[in-house]
């Protein structure tokens, strides 16, 4: 399965490197935007995420599209865990999120790795645990990628995904679809060097199958005891999945 929408749709070449090129533009004040675009809420929506892996108290983590390392960060500083991978196919990305770590003196816990999520350079049955924060949506071949991550999850480790949704209830429907449309290309023509990210970002968030339809995607892909928590009035969702013992 595969989502259709690009970046840039004047310019030729796959999804994948229209999104590697779209974020290692946006490196620079990705940050900055995701405070100003959720108004600091992406936080405390990550932090419930770690809540939720920090219950199977895992050694190994990988968190997949881990972009400049919020999430990385977050579970380092929250999980006594041996190795933490922050996996990424964005360079830009990368390397904001290396002088994060580097900040943080969390060198010694977490290794960010350029790498595809949809083709990992990791062996069968390495992870614990394994997160995705704002990227599920962003792979070229959904399906796929939800297979790898599958592949390199221990039996019994836990899958968490953070994503945006689509709030099925008035008013919050009609809200959710101006700010989307709207409120967010300006944003981005106002504070990023490239607007054509921040039209991209909510129309992939618009096609992207969420609540149950995701989660019977997980269940394709083998994932089990799987569920979903609605948050933000369902602009956002945590999705919790866990491979078979």
């Amino acid at each position: 399965m595969g989502i259709d929408v690009k970046p840039y749709k004047e310019k030729s070449g796959s999804r994948k490197e229209q999104v590697t090129e779209m974020f290692d533009n946006i490196s620079g004040n990705y940050d900055f935007m995701n405070r100003l675009m959720t108004f600091g809420n992406d936080i405390r929506w990550r932090k419930k995420v770690v809540k939720k892996v920090a219950e199977l108290k895992p050694e190994q983590i990988l968190d997949i599209a881990t972009g400049t390392g919020d999430f990385a960060i977050m579970l380092a500083e929250n999980i006594p865990a041996k190795k933490i991978i922050g996996l990424d196919i964005s360079k830009g990305m990368l390397e904001k999120g290396k002088e994060k770590v580097r900040i943080k003196a969390l060198e010694n816990v977490i290794d960010m790795v350029l790498g595809d999520s949809e083709d990992m350079p990791f062996e069968d049955n390495t992870f614990d645990a394994a997160t995705v924060g704002f990227g599920v949506r962003n792979f070229e071949n959904l399906d796929k990628g939800l297979q790898e991550i599958y592949r390199v999850l221990k039996p019994g480790g836990i899958f968490v995904v953070l994503e945006t949704s689509q709030p099925d209830k008035f008013p919050f429907k009609q809200l959710n679809k101006i700010y989307s449309k709207h409120i967010i290309p300006l944003l981005g023509k106002i504070f990023s060097k490239d607007q054509k990210a921040y039209e991209y970002l909510p129309e992939s968030a618009e096609v992207f199958p969420y609540g149950e339809a995701f989660n019977n995607i997980l269940r394709k892909n083998e994932f089990i005891s799987v569920s979903d928590e609605a948050l933000m009035f369902g602009s956002v969702r945590i999705y919790t999945a866990y491979k078979k013992k």
